[in-house]
């Protein structure tokens, strides 16, 4: 079958500047890539085809060439034992933004589907070392520590690097013998027609090395589990669902990588008497009838153990709300601010009168101007 015109394949005039022909290419690549039409050999196809017409056109010197005498021109200039070498070159610039979701992503096109050529495949055995993962702990925090603050000291199991062999895996002085299978690259290439994918070494699960003496403590994982016990600084005015971090404090990395860290996730326990909202602290005080209709000066305690003096007006009907300024909960990122405390009164009418109780409530209630047919209110009123 004969060749179509390149840049036909491509979709762009021969005036094209060279980013149109890089976009051009892209958009191509990501429509055809393999990884995202597995087994459909016309995608391949396309894909490979694209690839070749972008080897010659982004190609100064074989574009002018191409154009100047066509399919004829180029012949044993690299095109027809396909040298992606300018592909190479321009790798990073072409899909350095794109964000795909292919199993193998741009990252690995030329590393799995065109054998590694122009140096872009990386073994591992130059560093194969990997970031330990992350942990989580779920800590329940009583509401007075998470208004005010505190250290509370926390244990649980993570991976250590192995203090025997340092984290190797093998017994000292025995260190690690190249893969004999992959030659320390960590993949196995299977070839199938134009394409090479690669795939992890089944012998050494990827890691380029085979460990022949593995350590005794660890038994060649380089880890070891062990309780860990640490101090975790809670933050005054902390939130249930707020998480800690703590970084370094998460499991060891494997063969020497970093550690990865510790999210301490906070749950506040309820109080007794105290509920929060955002920065302020509320609660209910209940009150006699007489000091709700005289009027008192009471000591409201306040979370931090203080009492405060809170004046009650004469006439406070139930449900009055008083605000006691700065006594609720620090600002997380500013302590030295703080909500407020906000009292609810609860007027208690006795359901029990002495003699002498219900007597002077008998002289209060002839000199009252009582009414004992009361009309309906609106129902806003009661809002």
């Amino acid at each position: 079958m004969a060749k179509r015109d390149y840049y036909e394949v491509l979709g762009v005039p021969k005036g094209a500047t060279k980013d149109e022909i890089k976009k051009a290419y892209r958009k191509l690549a990501i429509q055809f890539h393999p990884d995202k039409n597995a087994g459909n050999k016309e995608a391949e196809g396309k894909f490979k085809e694209a690839t070749e017409a972008y080897e010659v056109l982004g190609d100064d010197k074989k574009r002018q060439t191409y154009d100047q005498y066509g399919f004829a021109g180029i012949d044993g200039m690299g095109s027809g034992a396909h040298d992606y070498s300018s592909v190479f070159r321009d790798f990073e610039d072409i899909f350095g933004g794109f964000s795909g979701d292919f199993s193998g992503g741009f990252g690995s096109i030329f590393d799995s589907f065109f054998g590694g050529g122009g140096g872009r495949s990386k073994g591992r055995r130059g560093d194969n070392s990997s970031r330990g993962a992350d942990l989580q702990y779920n800590l329940d925090v009583s509401f007075k520590d998470a208004v005010f603050g505190s250290k509370v000291e926390i244990s649980y199991n993570r991976n250590h690097t192995c203090d025997l062999c340092g984290g190797t895996g093998s017994k000292q002085g025995s260190g690690k013998k190249t893969c004999s299978t992959c030659g320390g690259t960590g993949q196995v290439r299977r070839s199938s027609g134009f394409f090479s994918i690669a795939t992890p070494c089944s012998t050494c699960h990827g890691e380029g090395f085979v460990i022949e003496n593995p350590c005794t403590k660890c038994r060649g994982s380089g880890v070891e589990r062990r309780t860990q016990k640490i101090k975790v600084t809670i933050p005054a005015g902390i939130e249930s669902g707020k998480r800690i971090n703590i970084s370094g404090q998460g499991n060891a990395g494997n063969n020497g990588g970093p550690a990865g860290d510790l999210y301490v996730f906070i749950q506040v326990k309820p109080h007794e008497y105290f509920e929060r909202h955002s920065q302020d602290i509320y609660c209910l005080i209940s009150i006699s009838f007489t000091q709700a209709a005289l009027g008192a000066a009471i000591f409201v305690n306040t979370l931090d153990d203080k009492k405060v003096k809170l004046k009650i007006p004469p006439g406070t009907q139930n449900n009055k709300m008083f605000r006691l300024r700065e006594e609720g909960v620090p600002h997380l990122h500013n302590p030295n601010r703080r909500g407020d405390l906000y009292v609810k009164i609860n007027v208690v009418v006795p359901d029990k009168l002495s003699s002498k109780q219900k007597k002077l409530l008998e002289d209060l209630a002839s000199v009252s101007e009582e009414n004992d047919n009361p009309k309906p209110e609106k129902l806003s009123s009661l809002r």
